[in-house]
């Protein structure tokens, strides 16, 4: 019989979903999906609309677009609904300017049962220069729940780290989701004792 799924509620029961095991009942008979295959580059010129008080591209902007690249590389993977359930980290590295053309290179570093982490590097190009002219101006890590129509967490396929480097980084994305799960622990056991369990 198979296990009944729980429905997605907002709060600390998405939290829960995007940090399931891998291990658990439901996987066994998927097919492990490369990490080539859902691997995406989107790419965007940014103009005025995008820009802050200063004249660069609001913060809001990229992070917009590392969420778009991040949710179709979870859709692809998963082969259905993905939602985003945690923002685990945001770097931003140097500014973006009016009429860069910005680009987000995606792809997923690690699942669970129910959800995967999805890494972002992104990118920025004046809009008139080739060649080397790319630079570096943001990292991302996020972490989307896979949901069927009824918005209830589904069981999704293992990533398969295809080189060093997609192992590298399904290792590190463990050591995040570690760290989540301790966190997220902390902060409820210093509740407990400042309400006195309560």
């Amino acid at each position: 019989m198979a296990e009944p799924r729980k429905p997605l509620r907002r709060g600390s029961s998405m939290l829960d979903a995007a940090d399931e095991p891998a291990s658990e009942v439901g996987r066994d008979q998927m097919r492990g999906v490369p990490t080539s295959e859902s691997r995406i580059r989107l790419s965007r010129v940014v103009d005025s609309l995008n820009a802050n008080l200063y004249g660069n591209v609001h913060g809001g902007a990229i992070m917009r677009l590392v969420d778009e690249a991040a949710g179709v590389v979870a859709s692809r993977h998963s082969g259905g609904r993905a939602v985003t359930a945690v923002v685990d980290e945001l770097q931003f590295v140097v500014p973006v300017h009016v009429g860069d053309i910005v680009t987000c290179d995606a792809q997923v570093n690690w699942t669970g049962r129910t959800s995967c982490e999805i890494g972002v590097r992104v990118t920025a190009q004046p809009w008139n220069q080739g060649g080397d002219s790319a630079r570096h101006v943001a990292s991302a890590y996020l972490v989307f729940v896979a949901i069927d129509d009824l918005e209830h967490p589904r069981v999704i396929p293992p990533v398969m780290p295809e080189n060093d480097e997609d192992r590298r980084r399904f290792r590190e994305a463990e050591i995040r989701r570690g760290t989540r799960l301790a966190r997220r622990e902390a902060i409820m056991r210093s509740r407990e004792r400042e309400h006195g369990g309560h």
